[in-house]
């Protein structure tokens, strides 16, 4: 009879999930297979060593799907961040790995389907595409982090490099501000050259993140204030910078996928 009840109880009240717990199979992953470069400016992912631990990928996976919306919703703002942040990385090396090897994560998907529009993901009560989960969960007002763009990461070099840790909810400010700092410190896509600012095109095609008044910042140019002294841009040039103009240019950027040679 206890035996019934108990198990009558944890179908009805199905166990806490932590938030934090739930990603460390994620960090262990990504500490194993993941290569920073260039003092954390960049990184390399080891996908045939990811290969070898597939299970442990997709059982990470199961269990992000094994969150429901309720539980979810009970987590305070920055789990939840963490949680999506970590739940697109984990399906974009997942996507890969299924058509792994690649040149491109550009070269998955058709002419009528990019890679970021299947819909192949299971979270949250829904099948989603990577699309979704970054432009109507990441980037919505619930958030309005315009950070969150140096730690998504879509498998190529020019992404701001993946970090070799999960993103946790108690350690999510730090990390937010230190992949920022690291990928506008990265000067091959960051740079001053003449009277122009190069940046990277993430700057243009999320510009309006940018400018939505987080910390009270209502342009791109009072981000850049903020973050370029703080990534090694010399006062002296910044002054330069400004002083010309303030003309800002937009670099190449690099859909290679970002494999460790083997």
């Amino acid at each position: 009879m206890l035996k019934k009840i108990l198990l009558i109880l944890t179908l009805t009240f199905p166990p806490i999930v932590s938030a934090e717990s739930l990603h460390q199979p994620w960090d262990q992953l990504l500490n194993t297979f993941v290569e920073v470069r260039e003092q954390e400016r960049a990184s390399g992912v080891n996908y045939q060593g990811f290969n070898t631990r597939r299970a442990h990928l997709q059982s990470y996976l199961e269990q992000l799907d094994a969150v429901s919306p309720a539980t979810f919703d009970t987590w305070q703002k920055p789990a939840r961040l963490a949680f999506l942040i970590n739940a697109y990385n984990a399906w974009t090396i997942e996507l890969i790995l299924q058509h792994y090897p690649v040149d491109s994560i550009k070269d998955i998907g058709s002419w009528f389907e990019s890679p970021w529009s299947i819909r192949f993901i299971p979270l949250l009560g829904k099948q989603r595409t990577l699309d979704e989960i970054e432009h109507q969960l990441i980037r919505s007002k619930t958030f309005q982090e315009p950070r969150i763009h140096f730690a998504v990461n879509c498998a190529s070099i020019g992404c701001p490099a993946l970090l070799n840790e999960a993103y946790t909810g108690d350690k999510l400010e730090q990390q937010l501000e230190s992949v920022t700092i690291n990928f506008l410190a990265d000067h091959r896509r960051n740079y001053l050259k003449g009277q122009h600012l190069y940046l990277s095109k993430i700057f243009r095609w999320y510009k309006e993140d940018f400018e939505r008044g987080w910390k009270g910042y209502q342009s791109l140019y009072q981000f850049l204030d903020h973050y370029l002294p703080l990534a090694g841009f010399s006062n002296a040039e910044l002054r330069q910078w400004q002083a010309s103009g303030a003309k800002i240019r937009y670099s190449d950027y690099d859909w290679a996928l970002n494999d460790i040679p083997k």
